[in-house]
C-alpha cells in the first residue's frame, strides 16, 4: 500500500512537469520534428553519460533491448504528433486531446499487458470525454486538422504506455528512459533524412525543411530545450517509469488527464492564449478530477464477510 501511495505521487509530480511541456513547446519556434529530435536527444545524450547505464546495456536480452527500442520509435512518434497538434492548434487544444488516451488505454492495455479487460474503466473513460470538450471550449474550424493530429497522438501515447507496463519490470527506469530516447532520436533522424531524400520540403506543422532538423537551437530556444530535456522530460519520464511498477497504465493516464488543467491556465498565464478561463471550463475541470479521484474508489477490492 506504501509503494501505491508513493507511486500515486510520483505519477501527480509527473503531471505538474508535463503540464509545462505544451508551454515550452510553443515557446520554442523550432518546427516539431527537430524540437524532438533536440528533446529526445539531449535526453539520451545525458544518460548515456552514465557509467551505470552501460553495465547494465551489456546484460540485457537482445530481444528486451529490441522491445524498448520499438517503445521508443511510439515515444518519438507521440511527441511529434504532440508538437505537430500544438503547431497546428494551440497548447491548449493539444493537451486536451492527450486526455483521450484512458478510452484508448481500456481497450488497449488489457491486450498488450496481458490484464483483464475492466468495462468500469472504458466507462470511466468515456465520462471524462464531456469534461474535455468543456475545457477545450469551442474551437475555430481551422483547428481541426491540430485535434485529428491530437487525437493521434494519444493513441501512440496508450499504445507505449501499455508496452511499458508490460516490461517495466525488466530494467530499471534510467536505462529504460536511455534506451527509448535514443531509439527515439534515432528514427526521426532517419526518417528526416529519408523526408529529404524524397523531396519532401515540407509537412504542415511537423518540419518546414528536413535539412533544418541538424541546426543547432539558437539564444532562447537552447535554453528552454534543456529546460524540456531534463525538468520536463528525464525526471517525469523516469518518475512515470518508476509508478507503473505498482499502478496501470490506466490508472497512470487517468491522473494525466489533469495535466490539461494546468496547461490551460499556464497558458493563459503566460501565453495570452485565448482560451478564456470560462464557466465550462470549470466545470469540464471538475469532470476530470472527479474521474481521477473515483477511479481508486471504483476499483477497490470488495471486503469479504
Amino acid at each position: 500500500m506504501i509503494e501505491t501511495r508513493v507511486a500515486w505521487l510520483q505519477i501527480h509530480l509527473c503531471v505538474v512537469l508535463w503540464g509545462f511541456t505544451a508551454i515550452l513547446g510553443k515557446l520554442i519556434t523550432l518546427q516539431a520534428l527537430p524540437l524532438v529530435i533536440w528533446r529526445m536527444g539531449l535526453v539520451a545524450g545525458a544518460l548515456l553519460l552514465l557509467p551505470r547505464i552501460w553495465r547494465v546495456l551489456k546484460t540485457l536480452p537482445r530481444g528486451l533491448l529490441g522491445a524498448y527500442t520499438g517503445i521508443g520509435v511510439l515515444v518519438a512518434l507521440h511527441w511529434l504528433t504532440f508538437y505537430g497538434a500544438i503547431k497546428l492548434a494551440n497548447a491548449s487544444v493539444a493537451v486536451t486531446c492527450i486526455a483521450t488516451v484512458p478510452v484508448f488505454l481500456s481497450v488497449i492495455e488489457p491486450i498488450l499487458a496481458g490484464r483483464r479487460f475492466q468495462l468500469r474503466e472504458l466507462l470511466l473513460g468515456l465520462v471524462v470525454l464531456p469534461g474535455i470538450l468543456l475545457v477545450v471550449g469551442g474551437t475555430p474550424e481551422a483547428m481541426n486538422l491540430g485535434i485529428a493530429v491530437g487525437i493521434l497522438s494519444a493513441l501512440f501515447v496508450a499504445l507505449f504506455a501499455s508496452l511499458n507496463k508490460r516490461y517495466v519490470l525488466k530494467a530499471d527506469a534510467l536505462t529504460v528512459t536511455a534506451i527509448e530516447m535514443a531509439s527515439g532520436c534515432l528514427f526521426l533522424v532517419i526518417l528526416s533524412v529519408a523526408l529529404g531524400a524524397a523531396d519532401i520540403s515540407a509537412i504542415q506543422g511537423i518540419v518546414d525543411e528536413p535539412s533544418a532538423v541538424f541546426q543547432l537551437p539558437q539564444g532562447m530556444d537552447l535554453l528552454w530545450m534543456l529546460v524540456l530535456a531534463i525538468g520536463c522530460t528525464l525526471l517525469p519520464f523516469a518518475l512515470s517509469l518508476m509508478a507503473l511498477r505498482h499502478l496501470s497504465a490506466y490508472a497512470s493516464a487517468l491522473a494525466v488527464n489533469l495535466e490539461p488543467i494546468y496547461a490551460i491556465a499556464l497558458a493563459a498565464l503566460l501565453l495570452g492564449e485565448q482560451q478564456e478561463v470560462s464557466g465550462g471550463f470549470y466545470l469540464g475541470a471538475l469532470i476530470i478530477i472527479a474521474a481521477v479521484l473515483a477511479y481508486p474508489l471504483l476499483m477497490r477490492p470488495k471486503p469479504r464477510y
